[in-house]
């Protein structure tokens, strides 16, 4: 799903930084959003604001594929190198939406296997073993569209973890699962990030889902 920097040839489990250096985006000569932000290893900053705020427009920037109508000053640093002339697939950073996104002609298998680094040795083991961790263990010959709902995202999680990016960026991911499995998704991808270490940055509109990533919050002004 994402290629990591060419200076990063560390292990998936390598603290990494993302630094938000007075990034202010505007429109019209509007000022959208303005953050100013450091992102440990591990943490979760939380971006709240209601529908028009700048939430989606902001991970947009930090992604790389801001559209041309827009105006973007500041830095981004991911590990102290600025990804500002990066395109998208360079930047290291992993994306999660509120659809899991799966490919719907691969397989479970095929699509873990889809955003895994080209050197990555024994990519079926690897993938077996993802599959465990996440409770779907010999589910990888299925065809995602046999899965439920919470199995998709848990399936699109791991896919994320095994394009071992250096940052990720949230897009309200638990905004369209149940009660029950929000909860449950909540806890796996906040409990995964931190584990591999990875700076993140979470959009949302609710503040269950704040709670949960349990560190800075920041509000957006609509």
């Amino acid at each position: 799903m994402v290629e990591p920097p060419r200076h990063a040839g560390s292990p998936m489990n390598t603290p990494h930084r993302l630094d938000l250096d007075d990034v202010r985006i505007r429109l019209g000569g509007q000022t959208l959003v303005a953050l100013d932000a450091r992102i440990g290893p591990g943490e979760v900053l939380t971006v709240m604001g209601p529908s028009g705020s700048g939430k989606s427009t902001l991970l947009a920037y930090l992604a790389g594929f801001l559209a041309p109508e827009f105006q973007a000053t500041g830095r981004i640093l991911l590990d102290g190198r600025d990804l500002g002339d990066l395109p998208a697939e360079r930047r290291g950073i992993g994306l999660l939406f509120q659809d899991p996104l799966l490919f719907p002609h691969l397989s479970v298998a095929g699509n873990l296997r889809f955003g895994m680094p080209r050197a990555t040795a024994d990519k079926a083991a690897r993938v077996e073993q993802a599959l465990a961790r996440i409770g779907l263990a010999d589910y990888g010959h299925r065809d995602p569209a046999t899965l439920s709902g919470g199995q998709k995202a848990r399936v699109a999680l791991m896919r994320l973890l095994l394009s071992a990016p250096c940052a990720v960026l949230l897009d309200e991911p638990f905004s369209k699962l149940d009660t029950h499995l929000r909860q449950e998704m909540r806890q796996l991808v906040f409990d995964r990030l931190r584990e591999a270490g990875l700076p993140s940055l979470l959009v949302t509109h609710d503040r269950e889902d704040a709670a949960a990533a349990g560190g800075r919050v920041i509000e957006l002004s609509s």
